[in-house]
């Protein structure tokens, strides 16, 4: 496995993010967003294999090595899309592709429904659009939002008394990873602290959400997508049952053997999914 090209440093207008840029600087731009939790380590396998992009792998904002949001910001889907925007206009790109895996691909998939004069191409890896909600719940959802945050204070970050107990409870998460791809993530998401290791990402991020679409409102953002679109759908990920909602996409899915992180979880799955996503751009 390559190691990274550069480690950069994005001074935004609200907030530094910190990325990975792996490619040729004359390559297509390309801003890849990973998934909740995750940092920019989540592309160190695949990146390597996609020649001819120029791949700028962001931490998220409150993740990895990325700056967390000031008190009382938050990270609706919609904040982390205007970073996207932010970061496209300091790099001077005005058109680009996206790639997105998990949160990141919803990410992917709504800015490029909000904003399609910006976006070449968009690569979704297992993920499309948001969990939804029935508007009969909204005010109860939003409740026990609000008591959550009020709550959040007294709540302490684990510490690990040890680096391989931060890594197997990664392993063993609420999506569970292999043991090589927990280790990728927690080279960029665990911190030292007093009596161990933490890691790095907000607690805010673990709260539940305030709001959530309708399932009508996540099909109308995938309707206004315009621009070439390839989605890889993982045979034991979150899509794979959603059978009524891939039949219904106006874009390819493409199945690929392995668990919602093929792209990280070893070599066998970041080549598949690098094999579709060259001959999507027609690299090779």
């Amino acid at each position: 496995m390559n190691d990274p090209i550069e480690e950069i440093r994005l001074r935004l207008p609200h907030i530094e993010l910190a990325a990975q840029l792996y490619g040729p600087p004359d390559g297509m731009p390309v801003v890849a967003l990973h998934g909740w939790l995750d940092n920019a380590n989540s592309f160190a396998r695949l990146a390597p294999l996609l020649p001819g992009l120029r791949i700028v792998a962001l931490d998220l904002a409150g993740h990895g090595y990325s700056e967390h949001r000031p008190a009382g910001a938050g990270y609706a889907l919609w904040d982390y899309a205007h970073d996207v925007l932010q970061v496209a206009e300091q790099l001077g790109w005005q058109r680009f592709a996206l790639m997105g895996h998990s949160l990141g691909a919803i990410i992917s998939m709504m800015f490029a429904a909000a904003l399609p004069e910006r976006i070449e191409r968009l690569v979704l890896i297992d993920g499309l659009v948001p969990p939804t909600a029935s508007p009969e719940g909204a005010a109860r959802r939003l409740g026990e939002a609000l008591q959550a945050q009020l709550a959040l204070p007294n709540r302490r970050k684990r510490v690990y008394a040890e680096m391989d107990r931060a890594v197997e409870a990664r392993r063993k998460g609420v999506v569970a990873v292999s043991r090589e791809a927990a280790e990728l993530l927690a080279r960029r998401g665990l911190a030292a602290v007093h009596g161990g290791y933490s890691w790095r990402h907000d607690p805010r991020l673990t709260l539940p959400s305030a709001a959530r679409l309708t399932d009508e409102q996540a099909l109308a953002y995938v309707s206004q997508v315009a621009c070439p679109t390839r989605l890889i759908v993982a045979e034991a990920g979150i899509l794979a049952t959603r059978h009524e909602l891939l039949e219904a996409l106006p874009f390819i899915a493409t199945r690929l053997p392995g668990g919602h992180h093929l792209h990280l979880n070893d070599e066998t799955g970041a080549q598949a999914v690098a094999q579709c996503i060259n001959r999507f751009f027609d690299v090779s």
